[in-house]
């Protein structure tokens, strides 16, 4: 018994490590190849139509608009298209005011950020045709956009990609551990994840917001089809298998709102989790075909279907296994010598593996990105503590995900800051 269970253990770490070791070959291609972002001619303008979906979001939609006409890019190729979604505040009245050309929807039953994108997609089209813009860049009301936004991300559009993500900072990491939790993830995905594949020529992610679609992909999918509670990962991953290409512009930054108590975060990652559910159930085999059939790009669909795979379920799956092991032992004495010894281990390994894996990850991300990290520096140090502990409560995140019928909720944000403050 004593060494089937330290065989099982082996075996799950042998397993995670081989599955997600690719990603560490991503932080070493980030720290350590010498990469140059291509140029375009700088008279290459193209149209844009901002697209921002607002769910009563009177506190910050203006600044995000203020941030979008302050742009360095030439106003007149930029149109700012606002969905006030179901808003029963002055949502439209105040972006209105602020110069964006607002679409009311009022739909109980199509509810989420999917929707409102469609609904955005199709007014669109019968007000100014299926051809009058360019491309269109995706936000969400909370956002802040860096002066230079739309200039870094028309470059890469130049060279060809018709899909772009950019770098996702946070309007209020020094919150609390929570809001630092969730940036230092962010900050993370951009820097170790999407310039790592952009930079090795794979496919990057969409993440929530922040990133460029082009006229072409909005009229190949007839709008926006994507409605699981993941909208974003559930159109990464379509496109993975399709071999569309996804870029990422590291020099394209914005600001992001995360949420401050753990109820809302809660609430908030239940329903990535139970997207996440979604995708794979959905995609998960296509990906897999995709992944020994596919000529062009293959690695892009493992890398799309180990960012979805429930880890994090296989990781609890050990932990309880070693647990169980402990209850034989208290109702099998003669086994309590071996098992105790071998399963307690076991397990304290596992916290503390994870947790310094956990740590690493953001003590490295927050010393590559420090200046960018917008909080005191004792807060920076503290909350790289922290990060692992923010991490492991996606556990019972998950746990509850996989039994609880998740519904798309709003997060209230209430952070008026302006761009001028993040500096």
């Amino acid at each position: 018994m004593k060494d089937f269970v330290l065989q099982i253990n082996l075996l799950v770490f042998i397993a995670l490590t081989i599955f997600y070791l690719y990603q560490i070959v991503y932080v070493a291609v980030v720290l350590f190849k010498r990469y140059r972002n291509k140029q375009c001619l700088p008279c290459t303008f193209h149209r844009f139509g901002v697209v921002i979906a607002a769910r009563n979001e009177s506190a910050v939609i203006g600044n995000l608009i203020r941030s979008i006409k302050n742009q360095t890019y030439p106003e007149k190729y930029i149109d700012i298209f606002v969905v006030a979604d179901n808003c029963t505040d002055n949502t439209a009245e105040i972006a209105r005011q602020s110069g964006a050309i607002v679409y009311e929807r009022f739909n109980k039953e199509e509810v989420g950020k999917g929707y409102a994108l469609d609904f955005a997609f199709r007014h669109i089209a019968q007000d100014y045709g299926n051809n009058y813009h360019d491309a269109f860049l995706i936000f969400d009301a909370d956002n802040l956009l860096d002066p230079h936004y739309v200039d870094e991300m028309n470059s890469v559009f130049s060279q060809g990609y018709q899909i772009i993500t950019s770098y996702r900072n946070s309007k209020n990491y020094s919150t609390n551990w929570i809001t630092a939790g969730y940036s230092l993830w962010f900050l993370r995905e951009a820097k170790y994840l999407n310039n790592a594949r952009m930079m090795l020529g794979t496919n990057c992610a969409i993440s929530g917001t922040g990133f460029l679609i082009s006229n072409q992909i909005v009229q190949k999918y007839g709008g926006w089809k994507f409605h699981l509670l993941t909208e974003d990962i559930e159109f990464s991953v379509v496109n993975a298998i399709e071999g569309e290409r996804i870029g990422y512009c590291g020099t394209a930054v914005l600001y992001d709102e995360q949420p401050t108590t753990f109820r809302q975060s809660w609430a908030q990652r239940l329903r990535w989790s139970k997207g996440f559910y979604q995708v794979i159930w959905k995609y998960g085999r296509a990906l897999l075909a995709k992944l020994f059939k596919s000529k062009e790009h293959p690695f892009s669909c493992y890398d799309m279907f180990m960012t979805i795979a429930p880890a994090s379920l296989v990781s609890l799956g050990c932990l309880l296994m070693n647990i169980a092991f402990l209850l034989v032992a208290i109702f099998q004495p003669h086994y309590v010598d071996d098992l105790v010894v071998v399963a307690g281990k076991s397990v304290l390994f596992s916290f503390v593996n994870f947790y310094l894996v956990l740590f690493l990850m953001g003590a490295l991300t927050t010393i590559t990105e420090w200046r960018q990290i917008k909080a005191p520096a004792m807060k920076k140090i503290v909350y790289i503590f922290t990060f692992p502990i923010f991490i492991f409560t996606y556990i019972p995140i998950s746990i509850v995900a996989l039994f609880k019928n998740v519904q798309w909720t709003p997060i209230n944000h209430t952070v008026a800051k302006s761009v001028e403050e993040m500096k």
